[in-house]
């Protein structure tokens, strides 16, 4: 089927476009140039309709209105400069330190204030079902050092696949950890994730510190409630968690190399065993943080009436270390001259 783009809003005056890609087998994608955003994944539902599978608005506006604008819940936005927290807003690259700002207490999260899911990035055609997006990031902004050009391309194969390749470079060293905040359901949210199952293919998690930040230690999982190497039903699992899962799952150890990709692999694999869909997770990045939306609030809604909330929706945010520019040892959080960032997760949907 070939990419179609209409009008997805205006912001400040110009026009925001919307991108659809739709394979074979009815598998739809919307993308966003706002955010170079996910805002729709759906499938047939063998009933003659359309089942949603992730969390998202049908127009620019539902991301400017309050109630998501007070939560601020990143759907399915691309996430940069750094994903997830960097402790006290604060690294040191080579003796020089910076300083971030500060947007989730005392810590810095997911790229700052305005960051890249907040931007309106270009966009342009690379293939019947593909697009790139690209945006330039300049030296100083959210308190990053270095003139940093990134993109994200997606591709949507007949196989249903969702392919994401994120790639950047810069003039001065700076941390980078991109990833994509989407937001699952499988059931098409027709009821909450508890029936959902999750495999994810991990011994050990980051611990976090009183303020959710790894510091530099981990956590077996074997004999805990966060061990999913098998199969799990998440209404059990999250018996055993008051504010559910959001934990950093380590697939491997931090490279010691520059920042570029890493052999690809399959990491989890999430079920809503109602349905029979299922939702593979393949990705070069060392590691995901898992999350089930507890914090997510009841009050946001597609435009359609599907529902969203608490334990609504899930997220595996495949990325580089949490915090990564302050844990000894991990060198591809920081992205260097001459170098070249390289990461692709791909989200395989069985349906």
């Amino acid at each position: 089927m070939p990419r179609t783009t209409t009008k997805f809003g205006e912001l400040d005056g110009k026009s925001v476009a919307l991108h659809t890609l739709e394979n074979a087998n009815g598998m739809r994608v919307k993308l966003s140039d706002y955010g170079a955003g996910i805002t729709s994944i759906s499938v047939p539902d063998g009933k003659g309709g359309r089942a949603e599978l992730i969390t998202g608005f049908d127009s620019l506006d539902g991301y400017f209105g309050e109630a998501y604008r007070a939560n601020a819940p990143y759907f399915g936005g691309t996430i940069g400069r750094y994903a997830s927290r960097i402790k006290d807003g604060k690294f040191s690259i080579g003796g020089e330190s910076y300083t971030l700002a500060v947007n989730d207490g005392s810590n810095h999260l997911h790229g700052g204030i305005q960051a890249f899911d907040k931007r309106v990035w270009q966009s342009e055609g690379v293939g019947e079902n593909s697009i790139k997006f690209t945006l330039h990031s300049p030296d100083g902004e959210e308190g990053y050092p270095g003139n940093l050009d990134v993109s994200i391309t997606y591709r949507l194969t007949e196989d249903n696949a969702l392919e994401m390749h994120f790639a950047g470079t810069t003039d001065k060293a700076t941390p980078l950890s991109m990833t994509n905040h989407a937001y699952f359901n499988l059931s098409g949210f027709t009821e909450t994730i508890h029936g959902h199952t999750a495999r994810i293919d991990a011994a050990e998690f980051l611990t976090p510190d009183e303020t959710n930040i790894p510091v530099g230690e981990r956590t077996a999982v074997a004999g805990t409630a966060a061990d999913l190497r098998k199969a799990t039903k998440l209404a059990d699992a999250l018996e055993h968690f008051p504010t559910g899962f959001e934990h950093f799952y380590a697939f491997a150890p931090p490279t010691t190399s520059a920042p570029a990709a890493a052999p690809l692999r399959e990491v989890a694999e999430f079920t809503h065993p109602a349905s029979g869909r299922k939702l593979a997770v393949l990705t070069t990045e060392p590691g995901a943080l898992f999350y089930t939306g507890y914090f997510t609030s009841d009050e946001l809604k597609r435009e359609n009436g599907d529902q969203f909330g608490r334990y609504r929706a899930f997220c595996f945010e495949s990325s580089r270390y949490p915090n990564g520019p302050n844990l000894p040892g991990v060198t591809d959080a920081v992205l260097r001259p001459g170098e070249s960032y390289s990461a692709t997760t791909i989200y395989q949907f069985t349906f």
